[in-house]
């Protein structure tokens, strides 16, 4: 499983890094594992507000749909519009496949450096 330590990670699996006061946010490796081909993506639009804790899409795998849920409370900047037309890029490449970019980034949910993100791995599977 790959945990790049310059991220920060969500115990729900999202990745956040901030670049220049921007957050950029995407599922981990983890998560695209357990769910499998990926084959839709629902994301918010640019200018939508998203809440540290709550869902801002969602992702359609063979398995199930999950809500992906923002580690950060602000307002949508950009979003990942190649993740629309190809979906398989989560599986491909999780950490370049990134799903949303929030400025005006406020109050961050309870985030994990790499090596706790690996702990909680971990105990989830038990």
């Amino acid at each position: 499983m790959n945990i790049p330590t310059e991220l920060q990670y969500t115990k729900s699996h999202e990745w956040l890094k901030m670049e220049d006061g921007v957050a950029v946010v995407g599922l981990t490796d983890f998560a695209q594992d357990s769910l499998g081909d990926i084959v839709f993506v629902n994301l918010p639009q640019p200018g939508d507000p998203v809440n540290a804790g709550e869902a801002f899409g969602d992702v359609e795998s063979v398995k199930a749909v999950s809500d992906v849920i923002s580690p950060v409370s602000g307002v949508v900047l950009e979003v990942n519009e190649e993740l629309l037309d190809n979906p398989a890029l989560v599986n491909e490449d999780p950490y370049n496949a990134w799903f949303v970019k929030v400025e005006q980034v406020t109050g961050e949910e309870e985030l994990l450096d790499a090596g706790a993100y690996e702990a909680h791995c971990a105990a989830e599977e038990g």
